[in-house]
């Protein structure tokens, strides 16, 4: 029997490799604290999960819930690029210490597999598309802090053995993503705000383009991965499409297509340190695993539009994370509370 555990299992990932693992009669243990997750993401697979609200940080506590399986899949991580810059301590400390807090309990329980799940923020302001063979040039301190957490990672492995993988998603949507979080998950933010009949926030001219990941292609991208008997320790994938890269500005004008009506846009100063333009190759997993994106990006956002259009739309949420100080460069949107 498959025994895995699964940190962050509230979240977007988190919760479709709970799915996924169910579905096959794995025996599943997972943790979260609903900082960046939906509870209701998980409330449905709670006859079929040991699910327990631990925070990584908690090694303790953390290491005792761990016992017992044979693969680790690290998704929690306070993944807020833009407000690190503003609240950079909760970040890092959430991110290098929490992944240091899991590997940890891995070599305490003689775990197999670690899969770490890191960002593209990692490749920084480097020319698009990224590939993994290039450095670890973050821009911001959660950029940063998912390159040192990687390095630890590195070093465990060479000191203790630690078997572990790190994964790059890029930009992943989809049904089960925490919509009424203000500080991240643009499609979701816009979606949010078109069906409470509001504008759409652009920061800069809207120009920098992104990819975008449906979650079930990802889910399927990290079940390649997991069901490999090849060695993959150390080594890197990026996971998603390599051919939907679009602008902010053109993402808005197609999530108001899909909602029946004409955006209107309102737009702010950049974000500091935001990258212009960040998109991944996928050409390594494709290569070695024949592995394939199958969902468009107009058709995740139809079926996000139907989801929260059936939850129903809800105010944006400011109080699980706050920033820890502000200066003349922090968005007006997060002072005033504006989104």
């Amino acid at each position: 029997m498959k025994k895995v555990y699964i940190t962050g299992a509230a979240g977007l990932i988190g919760s479709e490799l709970v799915r996924l693992f169910v579905s096959v009669g794995a025996k599943v243990k997972c943790c979260d604290t609903l900082i960046g997750g939906l509870d209701s993401n998980l409330t449905r697979f709670k006859d079929n999960i040991d699910y327990k609200p631990i925070d990584i940080l908690d090694f303790k506590s953390l290491k005792e819930h761990m016992e017992g399986v044979d693969t680790v899949f690290h998704c929690a991580a306070l993944p807020y690029e833009g407000l690190s810059v503003f609240s950079p301590k909760v970040v890092a400390e959430n991110i290098v210490g929490g992944t240091v807090s899991v590997a940890s309990a891995c070599i305490a329980n003689n775990v197999k597999k670690l899969f770490n799940f890191s960002s593209m923020a990692r490749y920084g302001a480097q020319e698009p598309p990224f590939t993994e063979d290039m450095p670890r040039k973050p821009e911001d301190p959660y950029g940063l802090a998912k390159a040192q957490a990687e390095e630890h990672l590195e070093l465990l492995s060479k000191l203790h053995g630690l078997s572990f993988t790190t994964i790059v998603p890029h930009n992943v949507i989809g049904v089960g993503q925490r919509y009424m979080d203000p500080y991240r998950n643009v499609v979701a933010i816009m979606i949010n705000r078109v069906l409470q009949k509001k504008t759409i926030i652009i920061y800069g001219d809207g120009q920098q383009k992104r990819s975008f990941s449906n979650i079930q292609d990802c889910g399927r991208a990290i079940w390649h991965l997991y069901e490999s008997e090849k060695d993959l320790t150390g080594q890197v994938f990026n996971i998603g499409p390599d051919d939907n890269e679009t602008t902010i500005k053109d993402l808005a004008h197609r999530i108001g297509h899909h909602c029946g009506i004409y955006p209107r846009i309102d737009y702010y100063p950049d974000r500091p340190a935001e990258v212009k333009n960040a998109w991944c190759s996928s050409e390594k997993i494709k290569t070695q695993f024949n592995y394939n994106t199958t969902k468009s990006l107009d058709d995740t956002i139809v079926e996000m539009i139907n989801w929260i259009s059936e939850r129903g739309p809800e105010p944006f949420v400011y109080d699980s994370l706050s920033l820890e100080f502000i200066t003349e460069n922090t968005p007006a949107t997060w002072v005033e509370r504006l989104i």
